[in-house]
């Protein structure tokens, strides 16, 4: 992992609910990347060293992924509710100092990021979504191209131990397929950065953790959103997806949005869903556009 993030300093950081790894370096206002499925932090090893010549660049792995912890997951799943996962994000942010920050999310980050600016908005000054649309939209809109995009969705929040023992030695092929699954298959990932996420699921308590992750989303997260229906967010938030994903093909990320913050921009990227990974240069230029903008913010 110090090859993709050279100069980089490795934490542990205790919250109430976990222990949190994660890699930080840099000088200047914090800025939170957080990881999708079934990545790990080293998904940002395109962008964080660069983003810090600029930021305080602050990579950490989710509750339940990477070399984060990964606790039991409780009969209604609320330790791996978004906001139990955002709640380790402002615990760790505020023991490294920062108690406001930039927040960036891609796919199930993505979600956790949203939850940590409903939650604690007063500490996130700007928001950046990568491919998703709101979690409880997509729910509501469920069909059966939708269903069968985002099998993974339907089939992880089944009752526990029959994801878990199914996927009980599938790692490497389920790993692959699912972040090759675009039309450039694995030519845009790393080969360090797949070890890793591999080396991850090979932890049967990963993949419990993460099938927790999406039951909760399918459960106690939508009674959090839906309480909060009718309260936008107000800080800006960046929404930025792929031109050959599931989100465009599907969904309407700029309005979908809209209906549930007040100051929204963003536009597709010509790759897939990771862009991070896929459109490295494109995601780069985008957010440092956003950044600046809201620098003093």
């Amino acid at each position: 992992m110090e090859e993709l993030f050279p100069d980089f300093a490795q934490r542990r950081i205790r919250t109430r609910g976990a222990t949190i790894n994660l890699v930080c370096a840099g000088n200047g206002p914090p800025l939170l990347l957080l990881h999708g499925y079934p990545e790990t932090h080293a998904m940002w090893h395109q962008l964080a060293p660069r983003l810090a010549s600029e930021y305080s660049v602050v990579c950490p792995d989710l509750r339940g992924y990477g070399d984060s912890s990964k606790p039991k997951g409780l009969p209604d799943h609320s330790n791996y509710s978004k906001r139990a996962m955002a709640g380790d994000m402002v615990e760790a942010m505020e023991k490294l100092g920062f108690a406001r920050f930039h927040a960036v999310g891609h796919d199930r980050g993505a979600r956790v990021a949203h939850r940590l600016a409903r939650d604690h908005g007063k500490r996130v000054v700007t928001l950046t979504l990568l491919d998703i649309s709101p979690t409880l939209k997509m729910y509501e809109s469920t069909n059966m191209a939708f269903a069968r995009a985002y099998y993974h969705w339907f089939f992880l929040i089944q009752k526990p131990p029959l994801p878990e023992r199914l996927l009980a030695g599938q790692v490497p092929a389920y790993i692959l397929g699912r972040i090759g699954r675009g039309t450039g298959g694995l030519k845009h990932f790393d080969r360090r950065a797949i070890a890793e996420y591999v080396r991850a699921f090979q932890d049967p308590r990963t993949i419990h953790a993460t099938c927790e992750d999406y039951r909760a989303s399918a459960g106690i997260d939508l009674e959090h959103d839906r309480r909060d229906r009718n309260r936008k967010l107000k800080m800006p938030l960046l929404v930025l997806w792929g031109k050959h994903g599931v989100i465009q093909a599907m969904f309407d990320p700029l309005n979908d949005w809209r209906e549930v913050a007040s100051n929204v921009s963003g536009k597709a990227l010509d790759c897939g869903h990771f862009l991070p990974e896929e459109a490295p240069d494109a995601v780069l230029r985008e957010l440092r556009r956003f950044l600046a903008r809201h620098r003093g913010t």
